[in-house]
């Protein structure tokens, strides 16, 4: 990448964010090609092996960057993650030297395969990568037998099962596009219910989710505030930022709201709230607060965007533009949070071009506020293109959209527009 940019500062945190972006996940392939299988054998493959999938942080968008900006290291990636698929039986969850963790909540595995290949991205074997899709989602391990027998996992069953179930409820909306891309209708219909099981937390009296018990029972006493680290129903969070962990089914957590109208408004109470949390062993993940917005840690990093799909970019751009000044700085502690493998660079990365993948294997970048007076990407055919036009402190707003000298009426770009080649231009006003 290359970028044109007055600001010393934000060139600087750019290039710093891109290279920490590419540290992890790391080769694992010895120089003979061979590399340790997650059974434990010795294989020998035709493609690099890798390891360190911090993938619960890194589906989010280190793995749509990787795919836009070096796509041959990220088939291999995808390639190895089918890999280990056959050989210990499921997607990796967090790998690490050639051993399966089980760090982190739900199947995010899915998300990065079905991501790719739902962009139909050259390099892999698709019969295989849907082969491994499937057997990960129909796994019954780590509640999902819960979620088959209650169409949740039941708060009283496991630690973490709002968090459990969501994440496993976002890979669910990755799988339907999964099926939809290879033409099974069957699973499209069941992938795409099984998606909405968040629904089960969502307790219209309080506005949020919150535990839910095997009989239907809410659990009680309730505080969105309150946060005990790895020991309650969410994971690293609380009710606030959980609620919004949907980026699968925007409509149908509007339909929860009641109106798209109520549901801008308790986005806007996201950022206005105290940042005060409570409970007996606060997360320290918790971090990078705006009320209770937690840029710190990662079920938050597509919450801003929302505003965009929801029809309001202008305050997407205050709050990105926020995020982007004071959450990320050239100073050693310069993140609000902990990098996780390069998901907190990532952020930066995509969001100072102007656009964030929200929804998982859409292939969908929504717009945000682009920084930069002009960006050069190389991709697959040749390069992309972002400029703006009048962009300042003040100017930045999106006003208008051209895509290859063509006027462009969407509020967001999809994939191949993008590793296609082109030249996106925005230009940019103040507030209205």
């Amino acid at each position: 990448m290359k970028i044109k940019t007055s600001d010393a500062d934000s060139r600087k945190k750019f290039y710093t964010a891109l290279y920490h972006t590419m540290i992890v996940p790391a080769t694992f392939s010895d120089v003979t090609g061979e590399s340790r299988g997650a059974d434990g054998k010795v294989y020998k493959d035709n493609s690099n092996q890798y390891t360190i999938f911090s993938l619960w942080d890194t589906y989010r968008a280190a793995m749509p960057l990787s795919s836009i900006i070096h796509p041959e290291r990220h088939s291999d990636m995808i390639n190895t993650m089918i890999n280990i698929a056959e050989q210990q039986g499921r997607l990796p969850v967090w790998h690490l030297w050639g051993n399966e963790t089980d760090c982190m909540v739900g199947n995010p595995g899915i998300i990065a395969v079905a991501d790719a290949l739902v962009k139909n991205q050259p390099g892999f074997d698709r019969d295989r990568a849907y082969k491994a899709l499937l057997a990960t989602a129909n796994d019954t391990a780590r509640g999902g037998g819960y979620r088959d027998q209650y169409g949740y996992i039941p708060s009283d069953f496991m630690h973490e099962s709002i968090a459990f179930d969501m994440e496993y409820a976002i890979a669910d909306g990755a799988m339907a596009r999964a099926a939809e891309a290879m033409g099974d209708t069957a699973n499209v219909r069941k992938f795409t219910e099984r998606s909405h099981s968040y629904r089960n937390y969502f307790d219209k009296t309080t506005g949020y989710v919150r535990g839910r018990m095997a009989d239907g029972s809410w659990r009680t006493p309730f505080d969105p505030n309150s946060t005990t680290h790895r020991a309650d129903d969410y994971c690293e969070g609380n009710a606030w930022q959980y609620t919004w962990l949907v980026p699968q089914d925007l409509d149908g957590l509007v339909e929860l709201f009641g109106s798209k109208e109520a549901t801008v408004a308790h986005l806007d109470s996201l950022f206005t709230t105290s940042s005060h949390l409570t409970g007996a062993d606060v997360s320290p993940d918790i971090s990078g607060l705006i009320g209770q917005y937690a840029h710190g840690n990662e079920p938050s990093h597509h919450t801003i965007y929302f505003y965009t799909m929801l029809g309001e970019p202008d305050k997407a751009a205050d709050r990105i533009r926020q995020v982007l000044d004071e959450f990320y700085t050239v100073e050693p502690d310069g993140l609000a949070g902990n990098e996780d493998a390069g998901q907190m660079s990532a952020w930066y990365i995509l969001s100072a071009l102007g656009f964030y993948q929200v929804e998982p294997a859409s292939g969908r970048y929504w717009f945000g506020s682009p920084i930069f007076d002009e960006a050069e990407i190389a991709v697959e055919k040749g390069k992309f293109t972002v400029k703006t036009i009048n962009n300042s402190p003040e100017n930045k707003y999106i006003r208008k959209v051209t895509l290859n000298g063509e006027p462009y009426d969407k509020m967001y770009i999809m994939h191949d527009d993008i590793v296609n080649g082109g030249e996106l231009i925005f230009e940019m006003g103040p507030a209205k």
